[in-house]
């Protein structure tokens, strides 16, 4: 304002402070004192301070445990000035046990890092500088003394989480280390950590219904729910992509108010590869506050009807039943502060460059952010949502049970707009686990009944929270009230199976069963050599040496690579060629999986393998490495789950090979199908070319030929165009690869820079048959193609993006494996 000439600056204090940033971080015990960005964690604070080594590193796990045993404060000042109104905090994403102090005031006591806290804090403020502190417990700790508290005990996973306890704590289980995870129970504070003015009214949730009529219209009611601490009227806009009304309200406590929108011509939203991800930009509107989120119209249904193997489990979308092709989600880092939205999204587009349209987030992780379920959303990836209890036994305390039913209140009003929502699934593997333990195979009776609490809290609050909604008990499940034995049975629900790779059965073994939808099946591998430099050192190159063993968290896991390439493979010849041919045979088991279950559609409907992505650098059963590259199993991954596919699948006898022709798109398709013999010196000779057709959404046998028809000492090769557009080759060997007296594939390569995009394009021609050609380079980037097979005189063009641009003139140095030099010191 100007009073006389003078012009004055009126300092207002804004009714939103955002905390973020820069704050104090100290041991409670004073010995230690550093800095750390919120929202981040403890460890990477203290690693980027000097304080602790590079806890992925080596044997450096080992090294920092003493971390998780400490208490930790983290502090900052802000400064405000005029106090007058009401405050809260808005916190969310703490992790786990925390007490919140603003000037020395206890203003929270918080124990669930899936829970949104907004305490009052307006009587311990004051006009200007004001400290807010926050003491970590350590989780360990209070995990032992809550386990110390239970009526009787409650056993977790101690072949998964060498860190105890953890089941006592509403944080990730896998924090607490897994079969493939870093044991090192992190904390800190992930979330929204701001000071806000609550004026009128403020927003806690905004969720939607959807009706489908049978015009074609859609009804969609929104529900913003609203808190006022004093009486008061609110004016709360709704807006629909420009369509915008206002509303007056009367508000105390907390009040929900209704707003119809009526669509008469929706575009939907689709699963990817079925149609459009048609979204709509919805916002809830106070005069302080705005929350907006995209929404896609669309129905989908669980169909479970019964029938003669048992019980269907297929989803339908918009009233088409959908083949879910997919991978389960473990968190993106076994750290906060390394994680980030653009690393996810590589994650998650390079699931939809491989033909996925589901992702199942497993339930020892996190319920992701609100940027992640936007990506599913854009992306066209259904989301399988566990909730997040997995593979322990858990406590049916009151104060538990309590704490839960508000987490899953809240998770699921965040969550429940967004499209990609498919499926809300009480746990993961808490029904196996009541066999797992002592206690509970002694006392079955106790620990079901306590199981059944849990899970009964969790299904009514999911429907509390959400009429209607898809609620699935657990997985693996064979149906409601169903505690069988769902990894072997196959008749009814979803299924794990897991007997190849912890049953060390062979691959053929995965078509011994019939599953209705496989929501976990898996083969490890190692990460790819360029990964496995940022962990180990030359010396370490060696699987029994003691850094590779810490860096492999599933008991007997390298024996089992190992053993099964004695039962494939040659053995290769050197530590690169082994990491190399543990990629080819993972994808090899998956994909045998898959090409079988594919085949048996409508009767299976989903394959989601475990897992994609890696928490840190790791043996493991991903496709993607540690960062994002592709392994040899996701190029392999991006062939077989394409919409139209051709498969060989041998029958049960042996004495014949069924061509099977899968189709997910909506139109029929025809296929050209050649179908040759490969000798070892790569000649391909021709046996006989098929056309066939199959219908939409369904699975055909295209060709069937009698293995006799295989000479020995060669093996079988197929190309197929569709009318679609698309195409694909293959091969298969009637046997094992070790027996076959492969040739030196004599590949030649040339390399070109490509000027506009910056991308590179690599030429290999073949001499000879080879198999499995796979690139790779220090530079991390992908490739348009990879883990391919050439005949004689046959070349393939390959593009290869780096993740960033190359000097230029610089060329990556590539590195070219195939199967006979990987078996072979020629």
């Amino acid at each position: 304002m100007q009073i006389g000439n003078e012009i004055v600056t009126q300092q207002t204090t804004p009714s939103s402070i955002d905390l973020s940033g820069s704050w104090q971080l100290t041991s409670v015990d004073g010995e230690i004192k550093s800095t750390i960005t919120l929202p981040g964690d403890v460890h990477t604070a203290l690693h980027r301070a000097g304080l602790i080594p590079d806890p992925y590193f080596g044997r450096n796990e080992e090294k920092v445990q003493w971390v998780a045993q400490r208490e930790w404060a983290v502090e900052r000042s802000f400064t405000l000035q005029e106090v007058e109104g009401d405050w809260y905090l808005d916190i969310d994403y703490l992790d786990t046990v925390g007490s919140v102090y603003i000037n020395g005031f206890l203003a929270l006591e918080a124990d669930n890092s899936f829970r949104r806290y907004r305490p009052d804090v307006s009587s311990m403020l004051k006009s200007g500088d004001n400290v807010i502190r926050i003491i970590f417990a350590s989780n360990p700790g209070v995990g032992a003394e809550r386990q110390k508290q239970q009526p009787f005990y409650v056993p977790y996973s101690t072949g998964n989480s060498p860190i105890p306890d953890g089941n006592m704590l509403r944080k990730p289980q896998c924090h607490f280390g897994w079969d493939w995870n870093i044991a090192i129970a992190p904390l800190g504070l992930y979330g929204t950590i701001a000071l806000k003015k609550l004026e009128t009214a403020r927003i806690e949730h905004v969720v939607t219904r959807q009706v489908h009529n049978n015009d074609g219209s859609v009804d969609l009611t929104v529900t913003a729910s609203l808190f006022a601490k004093h009486a008061g009227v609110a004016q709360v806009y709704f807006d629909l992509d420009g369509e915008r009304v206002r509303l007056d309200v009367g508000v105390k406590g907390e009040t929900d108010v209704n707003y119809l929108f009526h669509i008469d011509e929706p575009r939907l939203w689709w699963p990817s590869g079925s149609g459009e991800q048609a979204l709509y930009t919805l916002s809830v509107e106070l005069s302080d506050e705005v929350v907006t989120k995209q929404i896609g119209l669309r129905t989908i249904d669980l169909i479970t009807t019964p029938d003669a193997s048992g019980a269907r489990f297929a989803f339908k979308v918009n009233g088409r039943e959908i083949f879910c092709r997919g991978a389960n989600w473990i968190p993106a880092d076994a750290l906060y502060s390394l994680s980030s939205p653009e690393k996810t999204e590589d994650l998650l587009q390079s699931a939809k460059a491989a033909n996925m349209n589901m992702i199942r987030v497993w339930g020892g992780g996190f319920y992701e952010q609100d940027y992640f379920y936007d990506l599913c959303d854009r992306l066209g990836l259904l989301v399988w949502q566990d909730f997040m209890f997995a593979c322990n036994l858990y406590p049916s305390t009151e104060d538990f049970l309590g704490n839960v039913a508000i987490e899953v209140d809240y998770q699921v009003r965040r969550l429940s707009s967004h499209p990609s929502i498919a499926l809300w699934c009480g746990d993961n593997e808490l029904v196996g686990a009541l066999t797992w333990f002592e206690e509970s195979r002694k006392d079955r009776d106790r620990y079901l009944v306590s199981y059944d609490r849990l899970n009964r809290t969790i299904e009514q609050a999911v429907k509390k929270a959400l009429p209607g909604a898809l609620w699935w008990p657990s997985s693996p499940a064979s149906g409601y009230l169903d505690f069988g034995d769902a990894w072997h049975a196959d008749g009814s629900g979803d299924m794990h199976y897991w007997s190849v790779w912890h049953e060390n059965k062979s691959f053929d073994n995965y078509r011994s069963v019939r599953p209705r939808f496989c929501s976990e099946f898996g083969f490890q591998s190692y990460t790819s050599l360029p990964v496995i430099r940022t962990y180990a050192e030359e010396k370490d190159m060696n699987i029994a040496s003691p850094v590779m063993e810490l860096h492999q968290k599933n008991a007997g896991g390298n024996e089992r690579i190992a053993g099964t390439m004695f039962r494939y493979f040659r053995f290769p010849k050197d530590f690169p060629n082994f990491v190399y041919l543990s990629q080819i045979q993972q994808g090899l088991a998956i994909k045998t999986a898959v090409e079988y279950w594919r085949s048996l559609k409508p009767h299976c409907m989903g394959t989601i393998y475990w897992q994609l992505n890696d928490t840190w650098p790791v043996a493991s059963w991903s496709s993607l490495d540690y960062g994002g590259r592709w392994k040899a199993m996701h190029y392999l991954v991006k062939r077989f789950f394409q919409p139209v596919a051709v498969a060989a699948i041998p029958s049960e006898d042996g004495k014949k090979i069924r061509f099977s022709l899968v189709n997910d798109t909506l139109a029929d398709v025809s296929v050209d199908l050649s179908i040759s013999v490969l000798t070892m010196k790569g000649e391909r000779k021709h046996l006989k070319d098929v056309q066939a057709v199959s219908s939409p959404d369904a699975a055909v046998t295209a060709a069937t030929i009698d293995v006799s028809d295989i000479a020995e000492g060669t093996l079988l090769a197929w190309r197929f165009t569709a009318s679609n557009g698309m195409g694909g080759e293959g091969h298969h060997v009637n046997g094992t690869y070790k027996a076959l007296e492969l040739e030196p594939a004599g590949l030649m390569v040339t390399h070109e820079y490509v000027e506009a995009s910056g991308a590179i394009d690599i030429n290999v021609t073949a001499k000879g048959l080879a198999l499995f050609v796979m690139i790779e380079s220090e530079t991390d980037g992908k490739y348009s193609d990879n883990a391919f097979d050439l005949a004689a005189g046959e070349s393939r063009r390959i593009t290869f993006t780096p993740a960033h641009q190359l000097e230029r003139g610089k060329l990556p140095d590539f590195r070219f494996y195939d199967l006979h030099s990987c078996q072979s010191a020629d």
